[in-house]
């Protein structure tokens, strides 16, 4: 008798732990299975990716000695990818600030083709180089950015070419000012700034041939008063790539609340950071901690506002749970469980950056007959050792490059049917400055 109500108590303890379990496991599976079918219906376009510059660093952009499909010791290939129902990717062109007024251009160049080539080269991806284009593509596709305006060594020409490449995104700094516009950084000392304009007459110049181009101009890194002046300027929508909520984490990355309520006047976007910096100001975070942001910058400008730029490969250091780009699925658990609706997170998936991307493109229609700009940074605020002004040659006399002479020759001649030996010099030097013509500097 003894045993039989011992064996009951045992039964009805065993029956209560299951329907527990069965209890969680309901709510669990649901929201697993909601999220998978709400990405299939919405596969996620990411702001911003920094595989390029893994791939610089690890395997010297040597992409013969890479099988995309499974690449150690970073947090993106092709098979984490299409786990993490990834439809769209932007993936960055980067090079170093140091890089800045030496060959930023030519390093930019170089990850231009990387990514072209990675897009191009396999199957399973596509560029594209329209909204239409990310929208219809049944592949992963792929749309280039250009991460920080030293890339384009103040020059608008340079700015064409990039987007005659597919370039179709820039952000206007990183950790360094650039002669036209203020990062959020102070790290580098390029160009820092007491009283001059945190975006002068050029940097203004730069926005407005970027709507004309059809380029998105990308926020992220850039100062508050930066952002304040772009947003003040623009006549297209403009996004932050990668950026989370400074009322979330104070980190001078994000942004704060008066920004984003001006973004939402622009009609711009916000893609959110994964990075634990960014996302907790600590080395501890989980999914929840980026849910926070989703949550606050909803509560602040609306989930139309909203999208993902998690910064994979561009750091190290993400959240429990949000690892790599397979692990997206349980990010929008985590909002399906905080009430979000399948319209909202559709828009946060996709919807919200085509929407747009799609306005960027309709400035750049609006402005089909107005001319490329031609306005040019004066010499003095982008003054280097590696910018040339371009007038007649004059010949420098051996004694000088040898440095035992005077630092400005004591004679010069014109030869017009000679191209060695050449130095150009600005009309009207600041000081007693000499620069190499392109033969020299090889």
């Amino acid at each position: 008798m003894l045993i039989y109500k011992e064996s009951g108590i045992r039964g009805a303890w065993i029956q209560c732990f299951i329907c527990t379990l069965l209890s969680i496991l309901h709510g669990v599976i649901p929201e697993t299975s909601r999220a998978l079918d709400i990405m299939t219906k919405y596969p996620l376009i990411d702001g911003h990716n920094d595989l390029a510059l893994r791939l610089r660093i690890i395997y010297n952009n040597k992409l013969s000695r890479v099988n995309l499909h499974n690449i150690p010791h970073v947090a993106t290939d092709i098979s984490r990818l299409t786990a993490g129902h990834v439809g769209g990717q932007v993936f960055a062109a980067y090079v170093l600030c140091t890089a800045q007024d030496k060959d930023a251009v030519r390093l930019t160049l170089e990850q231009i083709d990387l990514i072209r080539r990675v897009c191009t080269e396999n199957p399973k991806l596509e560029l594209v180089t329209t909204a239409e284009g990310m929208r219809n593509s049944t592949k992963i596709a792929c749309l280039i950015s250009v991460e920080g305006g030293h890339s384009i060594d103040s020059s608008l020409p340079a700015l064409r070419m990039f987007y005659q490449l597919g370039v179709r995104s820039m952000a206007l700094t990183h950790t360094c000012n650039t002669p036209w516009a203020e990062s959020s950084s102070s790290f580098h000392p390029f160009y820092q700034r007491k009283s001059k304009s945190s975006l002068t007459e050029f940097g203004t110049a730069v926005v407005n041939e970027m709507n004309r181009l059809g380029m998105l101009v990308d926020l992220s890194h850039s100062s508050w008063e930066t952002t304040r002046a772009v947003l003040k300027h623009t006549t297209a929508p403009v996004i932050f790539s990668h950026s989370s909520a400074y009322a979330v984490c104070n980190n001078t990355r994000n942004v704060p609340d008066d920004l984003l309520l001006r973004l939402k006047e622009n009609g711009g976007l916000i893609m959110v950071n994964f990075y634990k910096s960014f996302v907790a100001c600590s080395n501890i975070t989980n999914v929840s901690i980026v849910a926070d942001h989703f949550d606050h910058i909803k509560r602040v400008i609306g989930a139309e506002s909203i999208g993902i730029g998690a910064d994979f490969d561009g750091a190290q250091g993400f959240p429990q749970g949000l690892e790599d780009v397979s692990k997206y699925p349980a990010l929008i658990e985590e909002l399906i469980s905080r009430n979000w609706s399948e319209e909202e997170l559709a828009g946060v998936l996709r919807l919200n950056f085509l929407r747009v991307f799609r306005k960027v493109e309709k400035v750049r229609d609006d402005m089909l007959h107005t001319l490329p700009s031609e306005v040019e940074i004066p010499f003095l605020e982008a003054n280097n050792s590696c910018r040339v002004i371009l007038t007649n040659p004059v010949r420098v006399s051996g004694s000088y490059r040898n440095g035992k002479a005077s630092l400005m020759p004591e004679t010069a001649t014109h030869n017009p049917d000679s191209r060695k030996d050449y130095w150009c010099l600005p009309a009207n030097p600041p000081g007693p400055v000499l620069f190499q013509s392109e033969e020299e500097r090889r």
